[in-house]
């Protein structure tokens, strides 16, 4: 069942204290992917009190061995929900699940739940056609570059919508794309954000904690701008950084929360879009004046066009 994050069940806090552990495979200050769920945990325990919510995390779990003892343990301890935080946890928590029927887990990006799993998926490619609509009417040179990870999860369709919101703000130009084939290689992509310069790209984006290299590339480069997913990156590069897609994950923890207190475990697929606000469109105040008022209006009209249902951005054909 496909469910809008922010649209489940009526939030309301939790009778009794709420435990859940949270696994990922960079750290809490990736400045993206893992960092971005880790402040929605920290949103929520503020909202909610330390009382009501206790998380911990595991960081640097890139290996399924050692990811899966994690979430073992932390099952065993009697942790409420456990949150494998990427989309190759989906193996090890299908596993796993059924060895304990009253845990809920979850992961994402992921598709498939189960049970007692819930798997949470970014409409990533909705604000990436916005934010190439932007860099395809702001570049000077008519290339613009993305720094991929690897070609799955929601950084397929990021990279997907982006190079739709370019084609369809200008025909002309020229979207250079390449992938490091890593999540967290942050040299490789400052390797490739320098490739995509010297081939006069001017306006680069990128997903996944790699991407961190690539802006901190761009932010070495005059008149040379990034575009950030999952979270605002405007703090590495101030000068540099436009606009940012920024994953609204504490209205998912909630919803999770909500459900689980209805004894419901999982067996939903969770989505997070602009209609629900579980994801947002945000500029860089420093930098804001630099985007021509047209592109702006534009780019608003698109996204409550998205919002309505009368632009359907596309996803990447399935191979």
């Amino acid at each position: 069942m496909l469910i809008a994050a922010g649209s489940g069940p009526s939030y309301s806090a939790p009778a009794k204290k709420i435990r859940i552990a949270m696994l990922m495979a960079s750290t809490i200050d990736d400045m993206a992917w893992s960092q971005s769920m880790y402040e929605g945990l920290k949103a929520v325990q503020k909202e909610l009190g330390a009382d009501k919510l206790e998380f911990v995390t595991s960081e640097r779990m890139g290996n399924p061995v050692d990811a899966g003892a994690a979430i073992r343990q932390y099952a065993d301890q009697g942790f409420d929900i456990i949150l494998a935080h990427g989309a190759q946890y989906q193996s090890v928590l299908m596993e796993l699940a059924p060895d304990f029927p009253r845990t809920t887990f979850a992961y994402g990006t992921g598709f498939t739940a189960a049970p007692n799993i819930f798997a949470y998926d970014p409409q990533a490619q909705e604000g990436a056609y916005l934010m190439g609509m932007i860099a395809a009417l702001m570049s000077k040179s008519g290339i613009v570059g993305i720094v991929g990870p690897v070609e799955s999860g929601d950084a397929i369709k990021y990279n997907y919508g982006f190079q739709q919101g370019v084609a369809a703000a200008s025909p002309k130009a020229k979207v250079r794309i390449a992938y490091t084939g890593s999540f967290g290689d942050i040299v490789g992509a400052g390797e490739l954000a320098k490739v995509h310069m010297d081939a006069k790209a001017d306006i680069l984006t990128g997903s996944a904690q790699q991407a961190v290299g690539a802006a901190r590339a761009v932010a070495e480069r005059a008149g040379v701008y990034w575009m950030s997913t999952d979270m605002d990156q405007a703090s590495l590069a101030p000068d540099h950084v436009l606009a940012a897609q920024v994953y609204h994950w504490e209205k998912v923890v909630k919803a999770i929360i909500d459900y689980r207190a209805q004894g419901i475990l999982g067996g939903k697929h969770l989505t997070l879009n602009f209609a629900d606000g579980t994801l947002e469109l945000r500029y860089n105040p420093k930098l804001m004046s630099k985007i021509p008022k047209n592109a702006l209006d534009l780019v608003e009209k698109t996204k409550q066009d998205i919002i309505s249902g009368a632009l359907k951005v596309e996803l990447p054909k399935k191979k």
